[in-house]
């Protein structure tokens, strides 16, 4: 059993390592690309435009169930009026950057690992390097920067609307005070509070988008089946261990900040 424990954790330091130069060779070969600005602009419609549906409806429906469980649980203890305090924080400091990452991982994650999945099993990633370009900076380089600038807009998006939904729960159906519940929104919430959010945003795009590029890059070597079934695998495994890594990764970054 140790022998085995061992064995698992020197095979994770290892993929640890080879995601992150993974990574850091894309950036830096993405400088490198000629016409940089355009792929930069289709990674960010991939990411960031593709997104915003499911974010935004997702960021309602939460903000609505919060607004409602919070206010019949405030209420036993005669808080109803820090509705928006609850609201506002447990949005901007957790599940507004964790949530967006899951649902971007979901849309635009799976969808790269399967498409550089499938350019890896048709040769598509070979033919450039046979040109002399570089695959990671080509590929990979554009939708990591991209999701540097996306996921920070897409967790605000999520928690502005995730606000409002709060506030329809709260004060239009169960009848809070809408002046209390702006106001305890606008004292409780403070830069430092809306800081730590973007912070994990920043790194959850980063690290979500690198496994799940990693994954499809690297179908060839990490799927246990050739061919289709390889690239499914692939894209599983991609959305699985994004979505662990930032569960994984918001408890650490919360231990720091707090």
């Amino acid at each position: 059993m140790i022998t085995a424990l061992g064995r698992s954790t020197l095979i994770f330091i290892h993929e640890l390592g080879e995601i992150s130069l993974f990574g850091a060779g894309a950036v830096r070969g993405f400088f490198r690309q000629r016409h940089r600005f355009a792929k930069l602009l289709i990674a960010t419609h991939e990411i960031g435009v593709r997104c915003f549906p499911i974010v935004a409806i997702v960021g309602l429906f939460t903000g609505l169930v919060m607004g409602l469980q919070l206010y019949y649980t405030l209420v036993k203890f005669g808080g109803e009026a820090a509705l928006g305090t609850a609201v506002s924080l447990s949005l901007i400091r957790e599940l507004g950057p964790v949530l967006t990452a899951l649902m971007v991982v979901g849309q635009a994650g799976s969808a790269m690992a399967s498409e550089l999945g499938i350019q890896r099993n048709d040769e598509q990633i070979d033919a450039l390097q046979t040109m002399s370009i570089d695959p990671k900076g080509y590929l990979v380089g554009p939708r990591l920067l991209a999701a540097l600038l996306c996921f920070p807009i897409l967790t605000a998006v999520f928690d502005l609307i995730g606000i409002w939904g709060g506030y329809v729960t709260g004060c239009v159906l169960l009848h809070v005070d809408s002046g209390v519940y702006w106001n305890r929104v606008f004292q409780s919430v403070t830069w430092v509070d809306v800081q730590g959010g973007f912070i994990k945003s920043l790194v959850f795009g980063l690290v979500t988008i690198a496994i799940c590029t990693y994954r499809g890059f690297n179908t060839h070597r990490k799927a246990s089946y050739p061919g289709v079934r390889g690239v499914s695998e692939s894209a599983t495994r991609a959305v699985v261990w994004s979505s662990v890594t930032v569960l994984a990764t918001d408890y650490l970054i919360t231990s720091f900040l707090l």
